[in-house]
């Protein structure tokens, strides 16, 4: 009597613990609700013979309706490709900046070298993660924080913060002064390689601090795994130059030679006077926090002393009016979205209802952006250049359109068009010119930001 009891007792503790189980009873029920007849037949054979779910959800009414030609455009030249690598942020932040140099050296075109940028962007997170790993050797392994460090130690994403970090200490160069390399292009081996040369650099810190050594020692085994990081960057991307001769033909044909420059000169001669985080603000629409307040994740950065990561969430219609008026002023901005979402890549458009995976599968897909970011279903996932916008009569938005930096056989010769619609549900931030946002917005940066955690589901 005793052990069946017991044995009652521990059926109830783990139903209860664990949660309803699927039953006979349950089984049946969801059987019955699946009919294997008619509509549902016929798309079971389309399905079970094509792997591609999405091509078979295309929404066929919607192609046609949207074209690629827009009322105000910033004026834009050429196409870039970071091919097999996560660099969009650099790529998106300079691309920005290159209207004005072709104009500044009156070019035909022009590309800055992300190589050079890439090298110290992965140099700096290298050293900012030993310092962590240092700050944090005291909490377990299984803390937060630390799971956080050694699960990435360095990688090629980043937001445009970083890239003014990197601009400000070690300035910029053109393309040709140092070009890409095979693993710049494609970024997996070599990062590879550093992380696991950092994760032993690190783990061998961590033993030291608990051994009790002083400073010294840390910075002793720090300083060496920084000299292997940096010594795998120069024989897999090349070793930036201090200085550099940049010739170049200008429209008329003429040749010019910048002769014995420093990265940091060309840096200041190319770049706005007032391009800091106080003029160029980063904008997010986060429907899940507070509009009109300012937020700050904590070690978002690349550098130990640079600045993380801050922005200003406000409404999608501020947003809007804001980036409108930056394109009208001929003035490109680095935004960032979730562009797996709904996007066609052979026309370069992006809309909400692009595919209709519900109609297919006879399932509801209807979350809101809340709660799409709340359950990690939607996140900012790719950076680019936000470069023009169609209105209608009234002058309110009906499309937008991104420089990619995906090459110019992705979509439309290399833009994105992406409709009004998929801007609300599917655009995350912005990096504008303060000049362009309302009285309301311009209070509001006046405020200390909220602090978020470094692991945010924003980051």
């Amino acid at each position: 009597m005793k052990k069946t009891l017991l044995f009652v007792s521990l059926v109830v503790l783990c139903t209860t613990a664990w949660g309803q189980r699927i039953g006979a009873k349950e089984l049946q029920e969801i059987r019955a609700g699946f009919r294997a007849g008619g509509e549902t037949k016929a798309i079971q054979n389309i399905l079970t013979g094509d792997k591609d779910i999405k091509a078979n959800a295309l929404n066929h009414s919607l192609q046609g309706q949207t074209d690629h030609y827009f009322k105000y455009r910033v004026k834009v030249q050429g196409i870039t490709n970071q091919k097999s690598s996560g660099r969009c942020w650099m790529f998106a932040s300079m691309n920005a900046l290159r209207p004005s140099v072709i104009e500044k050296y009156a070019l035909e075109e022009f590309d800055f070298s992300h190589n050079y940028l890439y090298f110290w962007d992965l140099f700096e997170k290298a050293n900012l993660f030993l310092e962590n790993v240092i700050a944090t050797a005291r909490q377990p392994f299984d803390d937060r924080s630390v799971t956080g460090y050694f699960k990435s130690p360095v990688g090629d994403g980043g937001v445009w913060n970083l890239y003014y970090n990197l601009g400000e200490k070690y300035g910029v160069v053109p393309q040709s002064v140092m070009p890409e390399t095979a693993h710049s292009d494609n970024t997996g081996q070599m990062t590879g390689l550093v992380n696991e040369r950092l994760r032993g650099g690190g783990y061998r810190l961590r033993e030291l601090v608990g051994a009790g050594k002083k400073t010294a020692e840390l910075q002793t085994v720090k300083m060496a795994a920084l000299a292997d990081v940096y010594r795998i960057l120069a024989l897999c991307l090349g070793e930036p130059p201090a200085t550099f001769t940049w010739r170049y033909k200008d429209k008329a044909g003429d040749i010019h030679e910048l002769k014995d420059y420093t990265p940091q000169q060309f840096y200041r001669d190319i770049m706005p006077d007032d391009y800091s985080p106080a003029h160029y603000i980063m904008i997010m629409n986060d429907p899940t926090r507070e509009y009109y307040r300012r937020y700050e994740i904590g070690n978002s950065r690349n550098t130990v002393e640079g600045v993380s990561w801050t922005y200003l969430n406000l409404p999608n219609e501020a947003i809007k009016k804001a980036a409108l008026a930056s394109v009208k002023n001929n003035e490109a901005m680095y935004a960032s979205c979730d562009v797996g979402k709904q996007f066609n890549r052979e026309t370069g458009i992006l809309d909400p209802t692009m595919y209709d995976y519900a109609t297919l599968l006879g399932v509801p897909f209807d979350m809101d952006k809340k709660a799409r970011i709340l359950t990690r279903q939607s996140g900012s996932s790719h950076a680019m250049l936000l470069i023009g916008c169609d209105t209608d009569e009234q002058d309110t938005p009906l499309k937008w359109e991104f420089e990619n930096s995906w090459g110019a056989t992705v979509g439309n010769k290399g833009y994105l068009t992406f409709t009004d619609t998929w801007f609300d549900e599917y655009l995350f931030r912005v990096v504008i010119h303060r000049r362009y946002l309302d009285e309301k917005a311009i209070q509001s940066l006046q405020q200390p930001p909220v602090p978020l955690p470094e692991w945010d589901y924003m980051n």
